[in-house]
Parts: structure tokens; C-alpha cells; sequence
């Protein structure tokens, strides 16, 4: 099964649909901390790589207040068709979607001012080319701004796959969900934005809220139905397992849980570097 295939799954769209309102308020205070890395002014042209639904790209348009022009990039058909309709039902017409590779951007020399993208870069099979795209793209002086998740031992990810690993014998972490965490060491991500010709590069971790507006249970579901990379953890879990396992789980989010929130927190690393 293609990486595209999985991300275009009908199931993960229909999740995105599903908890929309919620996956937003969870993602916010992180949309929040690309958008302002990115210093975006009016007037500005911005690509957002991997957008998935679409932030950072639909606030940074609304930031623009009608100027400037946003694209956002995705390979998921399904995660566009959803970020227009976002856009739509806030009366954005300086921001447009687009089915692309970021591995070979559809685009001109030098033809943005900013780049961003969140949580994107750990799922392409050839980081380096893809910040060599991004640098080719991006107008003398222009900026990057990128997130990538901080390492595997935070609150979300230790009260879901921790939980499995730690109760079904045999359980280890598959390549696609190590690969989340390739660039949660500090300086990873400077390091090859340098090598792609960037300068001024820099990276550091950073906490923010990550939280969830809902009760555990929700939580669980929305992982079950949302996750790409530990989808075979998932499916490996013994039938006559399940039900223990899901409430081991439910167990451990609720530690987290103040009776209306579940009050995670998320470690990034956040990324500039200038063209």
C-alpha cells in the first residue's frame, strides 16, 4: 500500500470530518506557534507544505486580512477537499489548495516570500531534497518555518501506544512511528536546512498545550480512527486483548482529564531558517 493510499484513506478523512472541532482546539496553541515564527506581513506570497486540512495556511491567510496569497500542498486529496471547505466557510479568497509532492514542488524559482510546515517533514521519504525544494522555491531573503514532533515520551503518545506496547507482549514500535519522532533532538532540523543552502538556521524544542476539549474516551477514538503510522500497532492487538488494553488506556489519558478537558501537552521542535 502506497504512503499516498494510506494518507488518502477514506477512514482517516472521514476522522478529520469527525472531530474536526476538536483536533482544531488541540492543534491550536501549535498553528499558533508556526504562525508566528513565520512573520508573515500583508502582501506576502506563502506555501504551506503538508497541509493537510489546511493550518497553518488558513490562519495565516486570515492574518493576511485579503492580501498576499496562500497555497497549500498536500498529497492527500481527500485532507484538501476539507481545507477548501474550511477556507470556504470562512470567506477566505486569498488562500488556494493544491495536490503536490513536496518532493518536487510545482512551482518557479523563487517564488515565495515564507514556507511553512507542520508536522510534515517527518513523513517524507527524502528530507533533503524536499528543504532543497523548499530553498529553490523560496525569494532571496525569504524564511522557512517548520514544526516536527519533539521525542516519542510525551503525554499523547505514552497514554496511547506507550499503554499498548507496555501491556501486549511482543509489541514494538513500527518504522513508520519511529520515524515521527527522527527529528525530536535539537538541531536536527538546522542541520539540514544548512545543507539545503539555508542560513541563520536554527531549532529548539518547545512545550505547548495539546489539549484535547473532550473526555478520554474521545481521545482513544479519535487516535484509533486519525493514526497512519501506528495503524499496524493498532491492528495487532489480540482480539480477546482489546478490551483490557482499551481500558488500560482509557486509564491512563484520564490521569490527564480535569472533567471537561484532557490537558495534554506537546514537545515540538521548531524550525527557522532564512533563504
Amino acid at each position: 500500500m502506497s504512503a499516498t493510499h494510506n494518507w488518502n484513506s477514506f477512514a482517516r478523512a472521514n476522522a478529520a470530518q469527525k472531530w474536526r472541532r476538536q483536533s482544531a482546539v488541540m492543534g491550536s496553541a501549535m498553528t499558533h506557534a508556526i504562525v508566528e515564527a513565520a512573520d508573515v506581513h500583508p502582501g506576502m506570497a506563502v506555501l504551506d507544505v503538508a497541509c493537510g486540512t489546511g493550518e497553518p495556511g488558513i490562519s495565516i491567510a486570515s492574518n493576511l486580512a485579503g492580501t498576499g496569497a496562500v497555497i497549500g500542498i498536500d498529497i492527500s486529496s481527500q485532507a484538501l477537499k476539507l481545507g477548501q471547505e474550511r477556507a470556504a466557510a470562512r470567506g477566505l479568497t486569498n488562500i488556494s489548495f493544491r495536490e503536490a509532492d513536496a518532493h518536487e514542488l510545482p512551482f518557479g524559482h523563487a517564488s515565495f516570500d515564507r514556507i511553512t510546515c507542520r508536522l510534515g517533514i517527518m513523513f517524507f521519504a527524502d528530507a533533503p531534497r524536499v528543504f532543497r525544494e523548499m530553498h529553490r522555491v523560496l525569494k532571496p531573503g525569504g524564511s522557512v518555518a517548520i514544526i516536527a514532533w519533539g521525542a516519542f515520551e510525551q503525554p499523547y503518545f505514552q497514554t496511547t501506544v506507550g499503554v499498548i506496547l507496555r501491556e501486549v507482549t511482543g509489541m514494538t514500535v513500527p518504522q513508520s512511528g519511529a520515524s515521527m519522532f527522527r527529528f525530536g533532538v535539537p538541531g536536527s532540523i538546522a542541520t539540514q536546512l544548512e545543507t539545503a543552502g539555508f542560513h541563520n538556521c536554527k531549532d529548539e524544542l518547545k512545550v505547548v498545550p495539546w489539549v484535547w476539549p473532550g473526555p478520554p474516551r474521545e481521545v482513544w477514538e479519535y487516535f484509533q480512527e486519525s493514526t497512519i503510522p501506528f495503524r499496524s500497532v493498532l491492528d495487532a492487538i489480540p482480539q480477546n486483548e482489546r478490551e483490557r488494553v482499551g481500558a488500560a488506556v482509557l486509564e491512563e489519558i484520564a490521569k490527564y482529564y480535569d472533567g471537561q478537558q484532557v490537558n495534554f501537552t506537546a514537545t515540538i521542535n521548531l524550525a527557522t531558517a532564512a533563504a
